[in-house]
């Protein structure tokens, strides 16, 4: 029995006081159908109705607004819900394997759900019974995506559907249907017709998922890693296993059981995870005499592939600078005899803001490699992380400061007050001076 919140069966009711039809849509009722609570904030809420834009407009003129030429209005409600009512639409012709040529309103809402993506999409609610004309039930119970209708048809109208076939597996954790997965196959190639940014999205949709490793594992299977992370697609040819090396697995098969692993949760971090050595592919030798396989600097290969990458992602500055960085600066080395000075230069070289996600990127990596989560070592080097932020690190974090320079030294400002600093900053980096304002006076006027 699904029972909908007040303000959403409020919302509704205005429709049908109306004499309109209205029916709640999509993943939402996929979710209430699976017995997850319905969402009470963002914009998960769309609905269907027979309604024009212009109706729905009147229905609601202080709130309601519409931009777009699909016919969808928004209408934001009192409690930061945002709903999304879209007329009844037909199935048009779509010249470009992404937009339908022309928007059709549609008389039904049979009509309607017959054009939707996956059947677990195309299952409609009024509030007090449940309309599934394409089996969208049973499917959630068999865990089962599955287009509605001819899935080479449903795929060829938008090839961005591939991706969100595979998405909606990942997130949900449901298999592909052998129809569904066998057209995303013959048809994989037409997701090169998508936007660096939609393609973007529907990734990082599927590593932000509770299952991303089985994702990347079906964007593989159905051959559309190929066309979207080819970098990441070669390397499952790249083997590892070699005299005096810990791999177990292919470097492709490594880099996918390392993001299952991470206990990184934010997609970026995963994306780094999953990529931190894809530069082996570029850098793989072996030695045929030994059988000693090596990757030399394959991580500074893998920065310039990470730049590329970004770039074609359409990822944000932000973004591209976290992923290059995590990739650049995985091969951290961990040591016991590690000095401060070496610690502080692993820090900057990271940043601050990284070093947890870095840490976790170590995790995913050791684990994927067959190794244990943690090492001594390792832990060692994450107490001595902790302990080397306490003292001084960069130069404003000086107990003195340029001012104190000149007038300890009796000179003006200019280039040398820096150079002074920067000496004073790396004979304390040096452990040589202790960071208290006595010495380190003491130590300029020498």
């Amino acid at each position: 029995m699904i029972t909908l919140p007040a303000t959403i069966t409020s919302f509704m009711d205005q429709f049908r006081k109306n004499g309109f039809q209205i029916y709640a849509v999509g993943g939402v009722v996929r979710d209430l159908v699976m017995g997850k609570v319905p969402p009470t904030d963002g914009n998960d809420w769309d609905f269907t109705t027979n309604a024009t834009p212009q109706e729905i407009l009147n229905l609601f003129p202080q709130k309601a607004f519409y931009h777009n030429t699909y016919g969808t209005v928004t209408v934001p409600s009192d409690n930061n819900l945002l709903f999304e009512v879209t007329p009844f639409r037909a199935e048009s012709a779509y010249d470009d394997s992404r937009h339908p040529s022309k928007i059709e309103w549609a008389a039904t809402l049979e009509e309607d759900l017959s054009r939707r993506d996956f059947t677990v999409n195309a299952i409609a609610f009024d509030g007090t019974k449940i309309i599934d004309l394409f089996d969208g039930q049973k499917d959630i119970e068999r865990k089962l995506i599955r287009t509605v209708g001819d899935p080479n048809k449903r795929f060829g109208e938008d090839a961005l559907r591939l991706m969100r076939a595979v998405r909606f597996s990942s997130q949900l954790g449901f298999l592909l249907e052998d129809q569904t997965r066998d057209a995303i196959r013959n048809n994989a190639a037409t997701i090169t017709k998508i936007s660096g940014e939609r393609i973007r999205d529907e990734l990082l949709k599927i590593l932000a998922s509770e299952h991303p490793a089985e994702g990347i594992l079906f964007l593989r299977s159905t051959g559309l890693l190929e066309f979207i992370l080819p970098e990441l697609d070669v390397c499952f040819t790249v083997p590892q296993k070699s005299p005096k090396r810990h791999h177990i697995y292919d470097v492709g098969t490594h880099l996918v059981m390392s993001l299952k692993h991470t206990p990184a949760t934010d997609p970026i971090t995963r994306l780094a995870v999953l990529l931190h050595d894809v530069g082996k592919a570029k850098t793989f030798r072996k030695d045929e005499e030994t059988g000693l396989i090596t990757f030399y600097n394959h991580e500074v290969v893998g920065k310039h592939m990470m730049d590329k990458i970004a770039d074609r992602l359409k990822l944000s500055n932000k973004q591209k600078e976290k992923l290059v960085r995590l990739v650049e600066h995985h091969q951290f080395t961990v040591s016991e005899i590690q000095t401060d000075k070496a610690v502080r230069r692993f820090i900057r070289n990271v940043g601050h803001e990284y070093l947890q996600d870095m840490l976790d990127l170590r995790t995913g990596d050791r684990i994927g490699g067959g190794a244990t989560p943690t090492s001594w070592r390792l832990d060692l080097f994450k107490k001595r992380i902790a302990e080397v932020q306490k003292e001084p690190f960069k130069v404003t974090d000086l107990k003195i400061n340029g001012q104190d320079v000149m007038n300890a030294l009796g000179i003006p400002p200019g280039p040398q007050i820096g150079k002074i600093l920067n000496d004073i900053f790396a004979k304390v980096e040096n452990g040589d001076l202790k960071n208290d304002r006595e010495s380190l006076l003491a130590a300029i006027r020498v």
